[in-house]
């Protein structure tokens, strides 16, 4: 993994061995060669999923959303759904760009479903990726760490920021939403869709282009001098550890339980759960805090894909449900409960699926 994300002063990393082992994610995929120059952007790769959708029955032309979910456009601005939208060359269409981490490509599933219930719009192209590699490499530390030598303190960068670099991938994914099902083969109808963030209760998480205060609030970017930027690598994705282990599984749960009366979640009728997580470290521990709620699936029932595809944030629910979806297994009828956690800060998705 170093010869693509490089060692930050040509000194090894000290934590790759620790998160490796607890995460337990042996491929990744980066968008990147080994000189660190990126073989794709963001909107191209988005794009490039998106291009898969199409056929002589479903044209560009008959698009009538475009909705696009990612952790890290390649710009400010314009919006991730517009340069896809470009990268795709679509006639006049409605864009949606739903700004998080994790959870943006489901927000952009539930945009589109909200529009396609009421009868306004029939059909939705939605995709999720992410190129967090640029980001990950060694070059976005190095003047932090160049900083720390001259104040003869140890040049290594934090764990909160080098603990990320051997967590996530590279990857996109897309799907077509329609108001009925298709011709021929399975599809997968919506029976709920539901979003909550937990903003309200607890200080930021995950974080990127800023830097955290010991209060707890966040100072962005834009509120410091320049040299900051390179000196304090602010924009490198950061993550607050203990705040994720304390809180991540315990809210997911709590959410499920509390809209399970209300969408009348039967767990017994589940066929399979497909929960994004973001390292295995976490899978036995999501699964003892769901039966601790009364909400327990058994073993059998999950599936994911993690250990060989990698955390690729947004699209990992796409990619997931790809993959599960062509392996054969999936019948009528079989019922299919996912959950998106966002730790940037608290930001959950549970969503429901019956092949039909």
């Amino acid at each position: 993994m170093e010869d693509y994300l490089g060692k930050i002063n040509d000194i090894p990393s000290k934590s790759k061995s620790v998160v490796l082992r607890n995460n337990g994610i042996t491929n990744r995929y980066y968008a990147m060669d080994k000189q660190g120059h990126s073989t794709h952007s963001s909107a191209s790769l988005n794009a490039a999923a998106a291009e898969l959708l199409f056929d002589k029955d479903f044209t560009k032309e008959m698009v009538e959303i475009l909705g696009c979910g990612t952790s890290l456009a390649d710009q400010l601005l314009p919006s991730h759904a517009a340069m896809v939208c470009g990268e795709l060359g679509l006639p006049p269409v409605e864009i949606i760009s739903p700004s998080g981490s994790c959870c943006t490509g489901i927000q952009a599933i539930q945009y589109a479903y909200l529009y396609l219930k009421s009868g306004l719009k029939n059909n939705a192209v939605i995709t999720a990726g992410e190129v967090v590699s640029r980001l990950l490499h060694a070059r976005h530390f190095e003047a932090e760490s160049d900083a720390l030598m001259r104040l003869n303190e140890n040049p290594i960068v934090g764990f909160e920021k080098d603990f990320l670099r051997w967590m996530l991938s590279d990857g996109a994914g897309a799907a077509l939403i329609q108001n009925e099902p298709n011709k021929e083969g399975l599809s997968l109808k919506i029976d709920f869709l539901e979003t909550r963030s937990y903003a309200g209760e607890l200080e930021t998480c995950m974080y990127m282009g800023a830097l955290k205060n010991e209060d707890g609030s966040l100072q962005g970017w834009s509120a410091m001098e320049p040299e900051q930027w390179l000196t304090k690598s602010v924009f490198p994705f950061k993550q607050d550890i203990k705040l994720l282990g304390a809180n991540i599984l315990r809210l997911g749960a709590r959410m499920l339980q509390d809209i399970s009366q209300k969408n009348k979640i039967n767990l017994e009728e589940v066929t399979y759960f497909c929960p994004h997580i973001s390292s295995n470290y976490f899978k036995e521990k999501t699964y003892e805090e769901m039966y601790k709620f009364d909400l327990g699936i058994p073993w059998e029932k999950w599936f994911t894909n993690l250990s060989y595809v990698g955390n690729i944030g947004s699209a990992s629910i796409f990619v997931m449900l790809e993959e599960l979806l062509n392996t054969g297994k999936i019948k009528k009828g079989d019922k299919i409960l996912c959950m998106v956690p966002e730790s940037a800060r608290f930001t959950y998705a549970w969503l429901q699926l019956t092949a039909v």
